[in-house]
């Protein structure tokens, strides 16, 4: 019968796939499940101070990285879920999916539901604690916290470098506005020497005029009287 069919084909992808677990790379997106609702994980409600560039899809690294910490042994809710997919793809839905996927799942393992849904919870519980370190590491990155015996972070080193850029160009400005008054002021009293000079200079030429000319006018007259 066909679902037979499926379901050999299903388990025995299912068990390809937990010899290759190692070396197949992390799945870049999951079907999502029938009224699914977004888990306490899930980075849409993360706050950040600033807006951040839309990303379209994770990086490979962060997919490695969850894949890492998605590897089980084969007989726990991350199996259970390849065979679901295997189903899925043979044509299965629905109820019928998931309860044959555990039936077979189940027989393979030995795994009762209980079981299951205890490995299930297990595996959220991780993906919770990794999402609250790394969201600690990024709030470190960030100078919002200071982890003990941690050393600033890149980011940290350079606000605090441009606090100080800051704050030595704030200085400067102010060295410049007062170097610009004391400027003002000394241009000011040269302006002042310098009309004082030059009215000192014209008095100077008036009484030399007038020196020269009575000095002359004497002399003319000396001649003009003495000479004859």
């Amino acid at each position: 019968m066909p679902i037979f069919d499926n379901l050999a084909k299903a388990a025995k992808d299912f068990f390809i796939e937990e010899g290759e677990e190692s070396t197949s790379p992390a799945p870049a997106s999951a079907r999502p499940l029938p009224n699914a609702t977004p888990s306490a994980f899930t980075p849409a409600g993360m706050a950040y101070p600033a807006p951040a560039p839309l990303v379209t899809q994770p990086e490979q690294r962060h997919l490695d990285h969850i894949q890492s910490l998605l590897t089980g042994n084969g007989k726990d809710f991350v199996a259970y879920t390849k065979m679901v997919k295997s189903l899925g793809a043979s044509g299965l839905s629905g109820p019928i999916l998931y309860q044959t996927a555990f039936n077979a799942f189940s027989a393979v393992t030995g795994l009762d539901l209980p079981g299951l849904l205890a490995s299930a919870e297990e595996f959220e519980r991780k993906l919770t604690a990794d999402r609250n370190h790394i969201l600690e590491r990024h709030r470190e990155k960030l100078g919002e916290i200071k982890i003990p015996n941690q050393p600033p972070s890149a980011l940290v080193q350079l606000q605090q470098q441009e606090t100080q850029l800051q704050t030595a160009l704030t200085d400067l400005q102010r060295q410049l506005e007062a170097k610009q008054q004391e400027l003002l002021q000394v241009q000011q009293q040269r302006q002042q020497e310098s009309q004082k000079a030059t009215a000192a200079m014209a008095s100077y030429e008036l009484a030399n005029a007038a020196a020269a000319a009575e000095l002359q006018a004497h002399r003319q007259a000396a001649q003009s009287f003495l000479l004859k």
